[in-house]
C-alpha cells in the first residue's frame, strides 16, 4: 500500500515537473515572440528610415545635378558671351588695323589714271627706291620704284632669272615733267594724234607713281616692240599676279594701244583676283578697286 503510494507520489511530482517546464517554455516562448515583435518593429522602422534616407539622398543628387546642369548651361552661355566678346573685339581690332594701314597708306596708289583721274604736277610718292644696275636693261640712266613696292619687284625678277627668263627694267618712275617732256617728243615725232594712243599726258601716266615698269627682254634691240612675242611676255601672264602686277592696257582696252611691256603693282591680292577673274583694272569700278587699298603691300 504504502509502495502505491509512493509511486504515486512520484508520478505526481513528474506531471507537476512536466507542466512546469510546459509552463516556462511557454513564457519563454511568448516572451521571444515579444522580442521577434520587437526586433520587427524596429528593422521596419529602421528600414522606412534607410528609405526615407535614400529617397532624401536621391532628392539631393537630383537638386545637385539640376544646379550642375544650370551651371554648365551658365558656363557655356558666359563661354559663348566670351566668344562673342572676343570676336566683337578682334573685329573691332581688324578694323582699326585696317583703318591704321589705311591711313599710312596713299590712296594715289590704286587711283584709275590714263584719261580718268589727274596727278598734279607736285605729286610724288613719298618714298623711291633706285633700282639697282643688274636689274636695268641700260645703264644710261638710274630707275626708281616705289620703297614698299620693291621687294615684291625684285621678288619677280629674281624669280624670273631662275626660271631661266631674261628679264629687265626699261623705265620705272617719271616725274610729272619727265611725262610732259616724253609726250612732247612722241607728239612731234608722230604727231599728236597717234602720239595719243601710246602715251599719257602728263597728270595720267601710272609711271608718276612709282609703282609701274616697263619691261624688256634681250633680242629686241632696245625696243618694246615686238615684247609680246617672247618668252618674257608669256612668263609674266602666268606669274606676274604673284608678286601684285598686272597688265594696264591689254589688248582692246579703251584707253591706249596694246602695251605688253607695261605693269602696273596694285597688290597681290587685288592682281590674283583680276587674274582668276579675267578682269582688267581699269574695267574694275573705282570703288572695288579701293577695298583693296589696306592690303597693297601685304
Amino acid at each position: 500500500m504504502a509502495k502505491n503510494k509512493y509511486i504515486a507520489i512520484s508520478i505526481l511530482i513528474l506531471v507537476l515537473g512536466i507542466i512546469g517546464v510546459l509552463i516556462y517554455s511557454t513564457i519563454q516562448v511568448f516572451s521571444l515572440s515579444d522580442q521577434l515583435k520587437d526586433l520587427a518593429n524596429k528593422t521596419a522602422s529602421t528600414t522606412e528610415e534607410l528609405s526615407q534616407n535614400i529617397r532624401t539622398l536621391v532628392q539631393n543628387i537630383s537638386d545637385l545635378q539640376s544646379k550642375s546642369d544650370s551651371l554648365s548651361n551658365n558656363l557655356s552661355n558666359t563661354n559663348n558671351n566670351i566668344s562673342a566678346v572676343k570676336n566683337e573685339v578682334g573685329s573691332i581690332s581688324g578694323t582699326v588695323g585696317t583703318l591704321k594701314k589705311l591711313s599710312e597708306t596713299d590712296p594715289e596708289f590704286l587711283v584709275k589714271y590714263s584719261k580718268i583721274y589727274f596727278l598734279n604736277e607736285n605729286y610724288m610718292p613719298a618714298h623711291l627706291n633706285v633700282i639697282p644696275d643688274e636689274f636695268l636693261y641700260s645703264d644710261k640712266r638710274s630707275e626708281q620704284f616705289l620703297s614698299e613696292a620693291w621687294p615684291k619687284l625684285k621678288i619677280l625678277l629674281d624669280d624670273a632669272k631662275s626660271a631661266g627668263i631674261t628679264l629687265y627694267v626699261k623705265s620705272a618712275y617719271r616725274s610729272f615733267d619727265e611725262q610732259k617732256a616724253l609726250k612732247s617728243t612722241y607728239s612731234v615725232i608722230y604727231g599728236s594724234g597717234t602720239a595719243n594712243q601710246f602715251s599719257a599726258d602728263q597728270g595720267y601716266s601710272e609711271h608718276q607713281l612709282g609703282t609701274t615698269i616697263d619691261f624688256i627682254t634681250t633680242g629686241l634691240n632696245g625696243q618694246l616692240d615686238g615684247f609680246e612675242n617672247t618668252k618674257a611676255y608669256e612668263w609674266l601672264l602666268k606669274n606676274a599676279y604673284r608678286y601684285g602686277f598686272e597688265l594696264s592696257y591689254p589688248e582692246n582696252n579703251k584707253y591706249y594701244v596694246f602695251e605688253p611691256w607695261h605693269w602696273r603693282f596694285v597688290g597681290v591680292k587685288l592682281a590674283t583676283y583680276l587674274y582668276q577673274n579675267k578682269k582688267n583694272f581699269y574695267d574694275m569700278d573705282q570703288r572695288d578697286i579701293d577695298i583693296y587699298l589696306a592690303d597693297i603691300f601685304d
